[in-house]
Order: structure tokens, then sequence, then C-alpha cells
């Protein structure tokens, strides 16, 4: 499989895995910090396994990663795709092949 090709499926997952309403919600809810799966079902006004489903889709393309705190599991943005932008002071996801503005 040559490179292009690789990055192209790579970005395509990262488009499928934010390709959702619920999931952009979750994004922007944390951008202000870690939160567990209550915290954000309470947030958003959704049922805890509907954000757990979609928390799942995003930790799976690593748009997200966790860290537990006893039996509680916090969700946080990646570093590795989360970068700020210098001129408009926000957030973007940077997926390599194009970047998402999640801002409000």
């Amino acid at each position: 499989m040559d490179r292009d090709l690789r990055e192209d499926e790579r970005c395509a997952a990262y488009l499928k895995a934010v390709a959702d309403p619920l999931r952009l919600r979750v994004l922007r809810a944390l951008q202000v910090g870690p939160l567990s799966v209550s915290d954000l079902a309470e947030l958003l006004e959704q049922e805890v396994g509907t954000v757990s489903h979609h928390l799942r889709v995003l930790y799976h393309a690593k748009i997200v990663r966790t860290r537990r705190e006893g039996k509680f599991i916090y969700y946080s943005l990646s570093e590795e795709i989360l970068r700020s932008d210098e001129q408009s002071r926000e957030s973007v996801f940077d997926f390599g092949c194009c970047r998402l503005d999640v801002s409000e």
C-alpha cells in the first residue's frame, strides 16, 4: 500500500468518526477539559449508553484519549491532533489532510 493511500484512509477514518452531530457536541464539550461519561451525558442531556457509544468511536479513531481515576474514566481530546490556531486563538483538529474547527 502506498503512502498516499494510507494517508487517505487515515484521514477518511477521522472524518467518518466526526461525521455525527452528537460526536461534534462531545468534542466541543471536551475542549474545556477532561470529563467522565456521566458528566458528558448530563451536560449533553443524553443517555450514558449513547454517549459511551460515541466516545468509543472517537477513542478508536484516536481523537480522544482516556485516563482512569479510581473507578472513573475521564475522556480528553488527543493532543496529537488538537492544535492551537495562533491567529484565531481557537483550537482546531489537524488530521493531516485537513483541519476542523469545532469552536462555537
